[in-house]
C-alpha cells in the first residue's frame, strides 16, 4: 500500500526552477498526496508561477525563514505519512524519483532517506566531480554500528531531496531549531543515535549543483563548522579530515587525469577556502561567538 506523501519546497525568488520542478513532479509514477511552497517574500515570479499550479502555498515574512524552523513549521502542519523535502533548484531527474525515495522507507527501521544529486550541465569540472564522491551510484543504508568504520560520512544526509517518517520525526523532537544550517546532517545523528537507520537512495535522482564564489564557500564552510563543533558530540567526536582527503583525492585525480589543469588550480583555492572557514567557524564557537 503506498504511503500518503507530502513535498515541501521552500522558496526565495526561485523562478528560474520552480515551473519545471513543479512539471517534473506532476508527472511522478508514486502518488503525492500534496506539495506544499512555503516563500519567503520573493521578490520575483515564483508566486504567480506558483498559483498556476496545484500546490499548497504558504507565504512568510524573510526574516523568518530559517532552514531547521522553517520546514520543522511546515512538517507539523502535514498530515501524511511521508514528508518530502525538496530544495527550490533540485530538479526530479525522472517520472520515479519521489517514489524511489519514498519506497526506501519501507526497509526495517529506516525512517529518513536522501536522494542521489547529478550535477547541472552548467556546473564546473570539480563539482561534477565532488557530487560523484559524495552522491555515487550504489545505495547504501547506514546505522549506528557504521560510525567506526564510516567517521563524519554516517551522519552524511541532504535536504536537497529527502524523504522523513513523519511520525518517528515528532518522536524524536525534529530539528533542533537554532541551527543556522545543516539540520539534515543533525537529524540524521539524532536518527542514528537513536538506533534507526538512515537510507541513501542511488535510484532517487535529482538535478541539483552550485557553482559557488570562494566567499560563498568561506561562509557557507565557516557557519557548518561552527555547528559541527557545537555538536561535535552529538556526531560521536568524529574527525572530518579522512573524508576530506578523501575527497580532495577523488577530485584531484579526476580533474588530472582528463588534463583540466586549470580546474584543478581552482579547486585548490576551493579546497583551501573551504578549510579556512571551517576551522574560523570552530574557533568562533571556541570563543563563545554567535
Amino acid at each position: 500500500m503506498d504511503k500518503t506523501v507530502s513535498v515541501v519546497i521552500p522558496t526565495l525568488n526561485a523562478e528560474r526552477f520552480i515551473n519545471i520542478q513543479l512539471l517534473k513532479l506532476s508527472t511522478q509514477d508514486y502518488p503525492i498526496t500534496e506539495i506544499i511552497v512555503v516563500d519567503s517574500a520573493s521578490e520575483d515570479r515564483t508566486v504567480e508561477i506558483c498559483k498556476k499550479h496545484n500546490v499548497h502555498l504558504i507565504q512568510i515574512q524573510r526574516k523568518d525563514f530559517s532552514h531547521a524552523k522553517t520546514r520543522d513549521m511546515v512538517l507539523r502542519q502535514c498530515e501524511t505519512d511521508v514528508v518530502v523535502f525538496l530544495t527550490q533548484d533540485a530538479i526530479p531527474y525522472d517520472n520515479q524519483t519521489v517514489g524511489n525515495l519514498v519506497k526506501a522507507l519501507d526497509q526495517d527501521g529506516v525512517v529518513i532517506a536522501t536522494g542521489r544529486q547529478v550535477a547541472k550541465n552548467d556546473a564546473s569540472a570539480f563539482e561534477k566531480l565532488i557530487r560523484e564522491f559524495n552522491y555515487p551510484a550504489v545505495s547504501s543504508v547506514k546505522s549506528k554500528t557504521d560510525i567506526k568504520r564510516l567517521g563524519i560520512k554516517t551522519f552524511f544526509f541532504s535536504d536537497s531531496f529527502a524523504a522523513y517518517d513523519r511520525k518517528v520525526y515528532l518522536a524524536l523532537g525534529g530539528f533542533e531549531k537554532s541551527l543556522k544550517t545543516n539540520e539534515d546532517m543533525f537529524y540524521a545523528a539524532k536518527v542514528i543515535q537513536s538506533g534507526y537507520k538512515v537510507a541513501y537512495v542511488a535510484e532517487a535522482k535529482v538535478l541539483h549543483s552550485h557553482n559557488f564564489t570562494l566567499k560563498q564557500q568561506y561562509k557557507r564552510n565557516y557557519i557548518e563548522g561552527y555547528e559541527i563543533e557545537k555538536h561535535k558530540e552529538l556526531l560521536g567526536n568524529v574527525s572530518q579530515e579522512s573524508e576530506g582527503l578523501k575527497l580532495v583525492k577523488y577530485v584531484s585525480k579526476g580533474l588530472l587525469s582528463h588534463g583540466r589543469v586549470l580546474s584543478f588550480i581552482r579547486f585548490g583555492f576551493d579546497c583551501v577556502v573551504r578549510l579556512m572557514g571551517s576551522k574560523a567557524g570552530r574557533k568562533a564557537y571556541l570563543n563563545g561567538e554567535d
